[in-house]
This record gives structure tokens, C-alpha cells and sequence, in this order.
């Protein structure tokens, strides 16, 4: 065996202990939170949440709100750190991965702050 092979259990070279943890859990909650919105979204609703009513009154459970907008958070920075440990992987320079750091960071914002907005106005509805 190569000395050079890096094991699948150790952060990437570039790649903080903190932020690698952190992408661990949240593929572990992706798992639990994806489960739990497939069974109540498709499986114990009646016929599925079919139209926007159906989601307007599911939203009413102040707990869906909160679980929605986690499983988009976990998504959205898990996703994001995947992307980023792939360009990584391409040994992009020091500058360069800082720009892109910086992408990474407005687009996750972005996107979970207009996921929470959405849920907010869909819960507002009802």
C-alpha cells in the first residue's frame, strides 16, 4: 500500500477538522430528516400533499415549519462542502479557494435564507 493514500476517515488537506465533522453530521441528518419528510409528505398523508392548500394546512404544525427549514439548511451546507471537497481535490491556489469560499458562502445564505422566507409566507397563509 502506498504511503500517499489518504483514508476516507480524515479531513481533506485544505479542509478543517471543524467543517468535516460538521459535514458528517449533517449527512447523518439528512438521512433522519429526508426519512421523516418522505414518510409524513407521502406515506401518512392521505393522498400526498396533492396542492397548495394541502401544503398550507400541513405547514400549520409549527414543527413542520422548523424540520423543513433544518432539512434545507443540512442540504445546502452539505452540499456546498461537497462541492467545495471536490474542488479541493483539483489543488486549486490559496487565493482562488478563497474566492470561491466566498461564492459558497453568498449562494448558502442565499438559499437558506429564501428557503426561510418561503416557509414563512406558506405558514402565514394558513
Amino acid at each position: 500500500m502506498s504511503s500517499n493514500i489518504q483514508s476516507v476517515s480524515t479531513p481533506r488537506s485544505g479542509e478543517g477538522t471543524w467543517l468535516w465533522l460538521l459535514k458528517i453530521v449533517t449527512g447523518i441528518l439528512l438521512v433522519v430528516l429526508l426519512f421523516i419528510h418522505l414518510l409524513v409528505n407521502h406515506f401518512l398523508s392521505q393522498h400526498g400533499l396533492m396542492n397548495y392548500a394541502d401544503i398550507v394546512a400541513y405547514y400549520q404544525n409549527p414543527i413542520i415549519p422548523i424540520m423543513e427549514v433544518c432539512l434545507l439548511a443540512a442540504v445546502v451546507f452539505h452540499s456546498l462542502t461537497g462541492l467545495r471537497g471536490i474542488i479541493l481535490d483539483l489543488k486549486p491556489a490559496l487565493s482562488l479557494l478563497k474566492v470561491i469560499d466566498i461564492i459558497l458562502i453568498i449562494v448558502g445564505v442565499t438559499a437558506v435564507t429564501y428557503g426561510i422566507w418561503l416557509v414563512t409566507v406558506i405558514a402565514s397563509r394558513g
